[in-house]
């Protein structure tokens, strides 16, 4: 069983990996890509909009752009707030529904992992269980029928339109067949997906904005669209961004055969979710990314939870194994840093 080396308050490489060995026995697999998965021949199925899911994005990109409109207007301390509202968001997606509970890059103790919960569902884009389902499915039939969010539907798909529409019937085949047995045991992430509506009303909206109003007297009107719309709207599209320019916009040092791609542009918005193609290449690897905290403020984030020791067992990729796998598929524009 591969398992990163780890010292006391520190996350580090296993240096023991083969460097011809890109697919290492892990804890799980279904995060890696099944090359004998067929798209079924003839027709496509017609895509069926969900006319709600349309109304209510256009009304909160619509919020999102009144909400920049008053940004001049908003006390200093909320727009502080909107920051630290869109990091613990952001974290919460890839700390936690991303590494933590989708790849299984690391473990956390209980009180992290309580933490990553309640910041996940402030970003609300579906509970953990459906979102580590959803994004298994995606790395194991990568732009296929089966991706959820398959980019070789186009941009605006792969970005927001996969959840304006019913999903294909393979990604829900295929979906139902992934082992799911790590979440259902998890305490944490079934508690949220049983009270998931009650607590994304009160963490995504309530808090965002009574926090500035109530305790430095911000305008309930800008608190609303400032610290809660914009901000919810900005993290959702950092996200997607990942896997809409993240899968078309960049190089491919890694691995030339898949379209996934490293940007530096996704990287910081997304705090570290941009460097795809080494993603995609290995998806186990904690910090997403072959050069650890540049560009990636959730690497340095796992990295201080290992220091006060609620984070451990850091799974990474030696150095010899990213390099036999750039000069065996990668597109040679392969740079040390």
């Amino acid at each position: 069983m591969y398992r990163g080396t780890q010292t006391v308050g520190t996350c580090v490489e296993n240096p023991t990996i083969n460097a011809e060995d890109t697919e290492v026995e892990r804890e799980m697999t279904d995060d890696v890509f099944d090359h004998t998965y067929r798209e079924k021949i003839g027709p496509k199925p017609p895509a069926k909009i969900v006319w709600r899911n349309v109304i209510l994005m256009s009304l909160l990109h619509l919020s999102a752009v009144y909400g920049i409109l008053l940004i001049p207007l908003a006390k200093p301390a909320t727009l502080v707030w909107a920051c630290l509202c869109f990091t613990m968001s952001a974290l919460g997606v890839t700390a936690g529904a991303h590494r933590l509970w989708s790849h299984r890059s690391y473990k956390a103790k209980v009180p992290l992992r309580i933490f990553l919960a309640v910041a996940n569902t402030m970003a609300f884009q579906n509970d953990i269980y459906e979102w580590a389902r959803d994004h298994r499915a995606h790395h194991k039939y990568s732009e296929t029928d089966a991706d959820p969010h398959n980019a070789m539907r186009g941009f605006f798909f792969a970005h927001i339109g996969w959840l304006l529409m019913r999903k294909h019937p393979d990604v829900i085949e295929k979906g139902k067949k992934l082992d799911l047995s790590d979440l259902h045991a998890d305490k944490v992430v079934m508690f949220q997906r049983r009270h998931y509506k009650k607590l994304i009303l009160c963490m995504c909206f309530i808090v965002p904005t009574v926090i500035p109003w109530y305790f430095w007297g911000e305008s309930l009107y800008i608190a609303i669209y400032v610290p809660c719309l914009l901000r919810y709207a900005l993290v959702l599209n950092a996200t997607w961004l990942v896997n809409s320019a993240a899968h078309m916009f960049g190089n491919r040092p890694y691995d030339k055969n898949i379209n996934p791609r490293e940007n530096k542009f996704v990287a910081i918005g997304a705090i570290g979710e941009g460097f795809h193609n080494y993603h995609h290449t290995f998806p186990y690897d904690y910090t997403s990314s072959e050069f650890g905290i540049k560009y990636n403020f959730t690497t340095c984030f796992i990295d201080l939870m290992c220091y006060l020791g609620l984070a451990s067992d850091c799974k990474r990729v030696s150095k010899d194994t990213i390099k036999a796998r750039q000069l065996r598929t990668g597109d040679g524009s392969h740079r040390s840093g």
